[in-house]
């Protein structure tokens, strides 16, 4: 028998699904998830239908984070120098699995119940907008293992919730709950049931793939660019991009929808 993948995609108009599937094993991330993701997200950024993609989980946990059964190997090298540089290329692959996530030009939702332990905290923080259901727990674990988080927590997460709050939960690797995390800035939305979070996921998600493509994918690209370097890089960055962007077919379009009091059809164009 064939191993269950551990990812279904389904999609909704614009909308793209992508459901953690490993729920016997509480959606414990192994290799084939890290390889899978990237493979997933490769074709979310390369297809013009998809407009927005929505992460959730089936079963009783959202993920409790790396399979440490299937990576057990990876802790107990044998200290030679070929075996660490083997490690570390493995390690670039992890990290390449969530940095695609954040590079994917489709802005990604992720709607969260339960647990999210260590490594889910790492890819949520790849996300663009968190939401959770009130019964979610949320850890920045690795602390408690004897690990530096090293899939992009670290490098991240303050950027979301400031340094204070940052430096509390990975220096205790405490958990946190839903409302917690909605004080702090991590997530933007707390739902009181998993049917009630996967609805509004969806009606943003709609709401978000009902204005131009190309100018959300611009926002997203600007934002995270602006990130990563000073105010007056990302000033001209914008500059230059709405000179490339603009006019476009669906900025008429928009322009023309708001003169005839209609609603807009975007094409992407």
């Amino acid at each position: 028998m064939s191993e269950q993948k551990p990812f279904k995609v389904e999609k909704e108009g614009h909308i793209a699904w992508l459901t953690l599937n490993r729920p016997e094993k509480r959606n414990a991330m192994s290799r084939a998830f890290f390889n899978d993701l990237i493979m997933h997200f490769d074709n979310f950024d390369k297809d013009p239908e998809v407009r927005v993609v929505v992460i959730k989980a089936e079963g009783k946990s959202f993920t409790v984070g790396l399979d440490l059964v299937e990576f057990a190997g990876d802790f107990n090298q044998d200290g030679s120098a070929g075996s660490r540089e083997q490690t570390r290329q493995n390690l670039f692959r992890l990290q390449e699995s969530m940095n695609i996530i954040d590079r994917c030009r489709k802005p990604v939702i992720a709607a969260v119940h339960s647990h999210c332990i260590g490594g889910g905290v790492d890819m949520l923080c790849t996300c663009d907008i968190r939401m959770a259901s009130k019964d979610t727990v949320f850890s920045v674990r690795e602390v408690k293992m004897g690990v530096i988080a090293d899939l992009g927590t670290l490098q991240r997460l303050s950027y979301i919730v400031g340094e204070g709050w940052f430096k509390d939960l990975s220096l205790t690797g405490r958990d946190f709950t839903a409302e917690e995390a909605l004080q702090m800035g991590f997530v933007t939305r707390v739902h009181d049931t998993r049917e009630d979070l996967y609805k509004e996921a969806k009606k943003l998600a709609e709401e978000i793939s009902s204005s131009p493509p190309l100018t959300v994918q611009g926002i997203k690209d600007v934002i995270n660019f602006c990130r990563d370097e000073s105010v007056d890089a990302g000033l001209k960055y914008i500059a230059q991009k709405n000179v490339a962007m603009v006019p476009a077919e669906d900025t008429t379009e928009a322009i023309m929808a708001f003169i005839e009091k209609r609603k807009p059809v975007f094409k992407g164009n």
